[in-house]
């Protein structure tokens, strides 16, 4: 009977050892989790795009130089689709800010410019307007849809 009961304590022991083992191993061993990365959130805001077409500018011009230089530009707003009436009723004011920013530039410098840069300088420009207003933009962004320098 005392050999029965060494035999089962040895057998239950064994059966412990063995089991701790096996899970050290399956833990030690298992894949290692990759990081989880947050997927990106998503603008579920619904847009709507405004145009501005026409934005005629005069160009400066050097001194005594016979010929006035123009530049024409389309924008397009992209704003938020309860935005956009508000968007629409500010059209000439934000003509008018889009005339006084190209008119600083003569025909050498309006003719350097790439796209991007007028973009940005319009949005500036647009931002500091609102700004000096109290006013938040009804837009999120003005892009450049036709630019012509003549």
């Amino acid at each position: 009977m005392k050999k029965l009961h060494v035999l089962l304590i040895a057998g239950v022991a064994s059966v412990l050892v063995l089991g701790g083992g096996g899970a050290a191993a399956w833990w030690y061993l298992k894949p290692k989790a990759a990081p989880v990365e947050e997927a990106p959130k998503v603008d579920k805001t619904v847009y709507k795009y405004v145009n501005l077409d026409k934005v005629l500018v005069m160009l400066r011009g050097r001194e005594g130089e016979p010929l006035s230089h123009y530049l024409a530009v389309d924008m397009v707003f992209k704003t938020p689709a309860e935005q956009e009436k508000v968007l629409k009723d500010h059209l000439p004011l934000l003509r008018s800010v889009a005339v006084k920013a190209l008119s600083a530039h003569t025909l050498e410098t309006a003719g350097k410019m790439t796209i991007d840069q007028y973009t940005e300088e319009l949005n500036a420009a647009f931002a500091k307007s609102y700004e000096a207003e109290h006013r938040e933009m009804p837009f999120k962004t003005a892009m450049i849809g036709k630019l012509i320098i003549e």
